[in-house]
């Protein structure tokens, strides 16, 4: 299983826009139901930095790349985050029902 986490700074002035596109794009997500995926995306405490979990099954390629609003998200991420995120691939050591 491949496990990333994302973590972006959005512009305060962008976080309901952000947060009304991630409610769009999850809508998107349970409805096309793709497989082989778990993501999900959270904000911390300090209402600016989310953090995004992707976990793929071994051997595919993000079946999310097929739900367009995942791709309107994608690309409109540039215009609210601060800086591009580095990506931190994980090492899932255990798991109740997350991965």
């Amino acid at each position: 299983m491949n496990v990333m986490m994302i973590r972006p700074t959005v512009k305060t002035e962008s976080v309901d826009e952000l947060e009304a596109a991630v409610e769009k794009m999850f809508a998107a997500i349970e409805q096309a139901k793709p497989e082989g995926v778990r993501y999900a995306s959270c904000k911390l405490a300090d209402g600016v930095t989310f953090v995004v979990l992707l976990a793929l099954d071994d051997g595919i390629d993000n079946p999310l790349l097929a739900v367009p609003e995942f791709r309107e998200f994608q690309e409109n991420l540039r215009k609210w985050i601060i800086e591009p995120p580095l990506p931190d691939q994980l090492t899932v050591l255990g798991s109740y029902r997350l991965f």
